[in-house]
């Protein structure tokens, strides 16, 4: 059963004891808010202190295309260096069979752990099975490796880190739903069909959007768009161009890029004040949050995703964990944040590369 890190996530902003054991720490949801003394403690309590102890991991997410995953290769980096642990990035490049190919290139050399975030559900199934055939842990993150999470052990996945989807998606859209007064005509873009990601977010967007009969929703449902901001843009283009009448009330994208591409589609046309909500609350959609460009957007952290997963494996590691220790699936927490929330300038600190924090 999943450990939601939601009601907690007001301990990311303090300090934890440096006592802290790292059995809480496992299952402690303050992972994103422990002091670097406590964790260079725990590091060092556990045998990582030392280049001697070095561990090796192999990493990767979708794509560095995108601001979200490149923000987590940062955070990796970042925490990889701190927790003394050497990251080894294969990038996914937004295509399955690149990603695919690329860990199956690597996926025999010497590692400790891994940590992936697949391109699309089931599309690492194969390539990561030598690091079940060698019992090396393996963390997939953000991307279910495989659609039943009944399944996932079987595929060698020690433990999943993941935000909210659904929940993110149904906090985005409510905001949006809220502000329009319940009634208009609405869009929703969304990132890759293939992404577990997204249909939770549109899952979530699908229950709220039933709550309100007032509302339309135009476009012929969702609109896929692949995390691609030009895709977004075009598709946004393509709509408001057959909706010339009246001004279209509001828009969900599945994240900050695609919803600022959107918000450009909009300039000097009668849907300049569409309001937009998205899904990720990182720097450049924090940022459009403040100048209004965006009215909110709902945090997926993407460091916190990225850290916890490096944290976990190299615990796994250094402890001599079993499988059955550790808990299948990690929640980590998203609010929604917009200019009313009061959380707006925490989340852009936190989220700052310099910090990797959420």
């Amino acid at each position: 059963m999943a450990r939601s890190l939601q009601q907690h996530f007001q301990a990311m902003t303090s300090k934890q004891s440096s006592s802290t054991s790292r059995r809480q720490f496992l299952s402690s949801a303050a992972l994103g808010g422990m002091g670097l003394a406590t964790l260079a403690g725990c590091t060092s309590e556990a045998g990582g202190a030392g280049k001697e102890n070095r561990l090796r991991a192999a990493c990767g997410n979708a794509g560095l295309k995108t601001s979200w995953c490149s923000l987590g290769k940062k955070a990796m980096e970042l925490w990889g260096e701190l927790l003394n642990v050497e990251v080894v990035w294969i990038d996914g490049e937004l295509d399955t069979h690149a990603q695919a190919n690329k860990v199956s290139q690597r996926a025999n050399e010497e590692w400790d752990f891994a940590c992936f975030q697949p391109v699309h559900t089931g599309s690492l199934a194969d390539a990561v099975k030598p690091f079940k055939e060698q019992n090396i842990p393996l963390i997939t993150m953000d991307v279910m490796l495989v659609e039943n999470r009944d399944a996932m052990r079987d595929a060698g996945v020690w433990c999943h880190v993941s935000g909210d989807q659904e929940f993110m998606g149904a906090a985005s859209t409510r905001a949006l739903m809220e502000k329009i007064g319940g009634k208009g005509k609405i869009i929703h873009i969304g990132g890759d069909a293939g992404h577990s990601g997204a249909q939770g977010r549109k899952r979530g967007f699908d229950k709220v959007l039933a709550e309100y009969p007032d509302v339309e929703l135009i476009g012929g449902d969702v609109r896929w768009c692949n995390w691609v901001k030009d895709e977004a843009y075009a598709a946004m283009t393509a709509i408001v161009n057959q909706h010339k009448d009246e001004p279209i009330a509001g828009c969900f994208c599945q994240n900050d890029d695609m919803a600022l591409a959107c918000a450009t589609a909009l300039k000097d046309t009668i849907h300049e004040g569409m309001v937009i909500t998205a899904v990720d609350g990182q720097a450049d959609g924090l940022n459009g949050v403040e100048d209004g460009t965006l009215f909110a957007t709902t945090l997926n952290p993407v460091s916190l995703i990225h850290f916890t997963a490096l944290a976990l494996g190299q615990f796994m590691v250094r402890n001599n964990e079993t499988i059955d220790e550790v808990p299948i699936e990690v929640i980590t927490p998203g609010p929604v944040v917009s200019q009313d929330t009061g959380n707006l300038h925490a989340m852009r600190y936190l989220a700052d590369p310099r910090h990797c924090m959420v």
